[in-house]
């Protein structure tokens, strides 16, 4: 039986952080910065202090981190702790540079494209990071500790925090830049899920039927997709009955309908949104069958 060890630090995440933490700071050096958008989280606060006392977001990003980890080091695995220090590094390193690059990115004052900018290229960045187990430290150690002491759960705790960092935000911004702000926001959290849930989203399929049996082999059959049949007893009758999941590509949904309705139109069937799906015909390519075999029947 192979075991996998917990805890390991892999070189691809630490590559594909490092990739998330340089598209962060851009998106922050470029669209944020350049346009006068705040943000939440600590970098939000670094771009607070950078407008009020100009002092480089890649140096307070640093220096606020670093009590917040000696705070919140017991509070994370091995894993984590060292992925939260290298995404932290990595993205003042990654501010540093790009703020010293002579490259402006002209919107003729369009703040509607720079929030779209931020959201896209920020997500894109943060999900990256999310995605291979990364975090840049920050709020996110602070709302472990107050999940851990004061029951309160993360994503209450960060809603919050981020509130209280763009309210402040609002010394040195207006109201009209606020609300772009807020539109970057929407966007970067739409894109950061998008890119946690993965090119390879698709249907899981329940479907209740006594022909059930049919049913599974036209969709080995006609989708070339393999199928579950789980034991189930009906919550009424108590009845033992065949149920039968299956996985199948969005696009292969309108197909999979007619199949069950061919097989059984009384068939009761549940389409679950499944962000994931990695394996054989998702992340690898479906077996083929020979091209003559299609035409037996």
């Amino acid at each position: 039986m192979t075991q996998i060890k917990d805890e390991q630090v892999r070189l691809l995440d630490l590559i594909m952080i490092g990739l998330g933490c340089a598209t962060l700071a851009f998106s922050l050096v470029f669209f944020n910065i350049a346009n006068h958008l705040a943000d939440g989280g600590i970098s939000g606060i670094t771009l607070i202090i950078r407008a009020l006392f100009h002092f480089d977001p890649a140096y307070s990003t640093i220096l606020i981190n670093i009590p917040l980890l000696a705070i919140g080091y017991r509070y994370l695995g091995k894993q984590s702790l060292i992925y939260t220090i290298y995404g932290t590094f990595m993205l003042s390193l990654f501010l540093w540079i790009w703020q010293r690059v002579p490259l402006a990115i002209d919107l003729r004052g369009d703040l509607l494209l720079a929030a779209l900018g931020a959201g896209i290229a920020g997500g894109f960045g943060s999900g990256l990071i999310y995605r291979y187990g990364g975090t840049t430290g920050g709020t996110d150690i602070v709302a472990r500790i107050m999940e851990r002491f004061f029951g309160v759960p993360m994503g209450q705790s960060l809603l919050w925090l981020d509130v209280v960092i763009l309210l402040i935000s609002l010394v040195y911004i207006n109201v009209p830049h606020m609300a772009y702000t807020l539109i970057y926001s929407y966007i970067l959290t739409r894109i950061v899920n998008f890119t946690q849930e993965g090119a390879y989203a698709a249907r899981g399929i329940l479907v209740v039927s006594e022909h059930y049996q049919d049913i599974t082999n036209a969709i080995m059959d006609q989708l070339e997709r393999g199928a579950t049949l789980l034991h189930a007893e009906g919550g009424y009758s108590h009845q033992s009955r065949q149920m039968i999941y299956v996985v199948v590509a969005p696009n292969e949904l309108h197909t999979l309908r007619h199949i069950i309705h061919e097989c059984d139109p009384k068939a009761f069937v549940s389409v679950i949104s499944v962000t994931e799906a990695l394996g054989e015909g998702f992340t690898f390519a479906v077996p083929k069958k020979r091209f003559l075999a299609r035409f037996r029947h």
